[in-house]
Formats: structure tokens, C-alpha cells, sequence
């Protein structure tokens, strides 16, 4: 049985097709929508729409921007001789908030993952390769400590090392907060092969 109109349902439908929103925070959207005002709908659709015609990839890093080239890259301020790469702007922005990284990044829009059918081919690695042509002291791996980051960093290690540019991993282990004891074998491993001196 319906308990909302077409248009309601539709709306519903729409919003649950999110990655993350259920059926309940779906409704809850689609109400919030209706009773805003005609203004804010409009608006709220328009950068709907603004934005999937005009986002597209920086030409140098591939992150997401509506420009030709990102404000990072843009940036001269930037260290542009050591690259960060990471998985997805979302990555990327992570580190951002941190303030304390200088360099730019590389997004390779996923990680290469056999058992799903994603080889190095299908995520921007060529693109990686080509910017090494330049001036680059450093490439930073910072994908994610997951199998699929791990057997990419491994990738992009052997690619690189043979250019003699330098090639590094971010460190990864505890946690803060972390209780030692409910910590993966793997995880404390990395932790103390990454421990710094105090």
C-alpha cells in the first residue's frame, strides 16, 4: 500500500538512492524539501545540477574542481616537487584539515583491487607516471591501510623506485585513544616498525 502521493514517493526514492541514507532518513529529506521554501528549493536544485555539469578533474592531480586546475595546484606557495597520493578527494581533504602538509597530491580515484575487477589501468596511474617527467623529489603513498591500498602502494612503489625518484609510505598503527589489547596484530606490527625516537 502507498502512504504517499507519486511525487512524494519519487522524491523519497531519489533521496534513498544516496549512499548512507535509508528509507527513514530518506523521508525525512524529502518532507524537509517540500516545506522549504520555493526559493531554497530552487537554489539547492541549481547547485544540484551547477554542480554535475561544471565539476570535472584538475588537469594536474585529478582531484575534483570546477576550474582547470585545482586551488592546490594553483597554489605557487606549494611544495610542488613532493606529491601526495591518495585514493579520493575526500583523502585529500583529510590531510588538508591537518595544515600541516606542503606538498600537492595525486588522486588516483580508486585502489587496485583484483577480486572486484580494478587494475592499474583503470585508476590514474599513468597519470602519476607522467607527472614524474617533471622536477619531483618525493612521492608520498598515503593510500589506505586497507588490502586493496596496501597491494596498491606496493604497485606504486615498484613503478617508481626504478625512476630514482623517492618513495615513501605514511606511517600507520595505534590509534589515539586506542586500547592496545583490542588492537589487530597487523595494525601494532605497523605501529612499531613505525615508532619515531622521543
Amino acid at each position: 500500500m502507498e502512504y504517499y502521493s507519486k511525487q512524494i514517493s519519487k522524491l523519497i526514492e531519489s533521496f534513498a538512492s544516496l549512499p548512507g541514507i535509508g528509507t527513514k532518513t530518506a523521508t525525512r529529506l524529502a518532507f524537509h524539501v517540500i516545506h522549504m521554501p520555493k526559493e531554497e528549493v530552487d537554489t539547492f536544485a541549481n547547485n544540484l545540477t551547477s554542480a554535475r555539469e561544471n565539476v570535472k578533474f584538475c588537469k594536474e592531480c585529478y582531484t575534483l574542481t570546477d576550474s582547470e586546475l585545482c586551488p592546490i595546484c594553483a597554489d605557487a606557495n606549494r611544495d610542488h616537487s613532493t606529491i601526495m597520493v591518495v585514493e579520493n578527494t575526500k583523502d585529500l581533504a583529510a590531510y588538508e584539515k591537518t595544515g600541516k602538509y606542503t606538498g600537492v597530491y595525486h588522486v588516483l580515484h580508486g585502489a587496485i583491487s583484483p577480486m572486484l575487477g580494478i587494475g592499474p589501468e583503470d585508476i590514474k596511474l599513468k597519470e602519476l607516471i607522467k607527472r614524474l617527467e617533471g622536477d619531483i623529489k618525493e612521492v608520498i603513498i598515503a593510500t589506505n591501510s586497507s588490502l586493496e591500498g596496501e597491494t596498491t602502494a606496493m604497485y606504486i612503489s615498484k613503478l617508481i623506485k626504478p625512476i630514482g625518484v623517492k618513495v615513501s609510505r605514511i606511517a600507520s598503527g595505534v590509534p589515539v585513544g586506542g586500547d592496545l589489547e583490542y588492537i589487530d596484530e597487523v595494525t601494532l606490527m605497523r605501529a612499531l616498525e613505525g615508532r619515531t625516537e622521543l
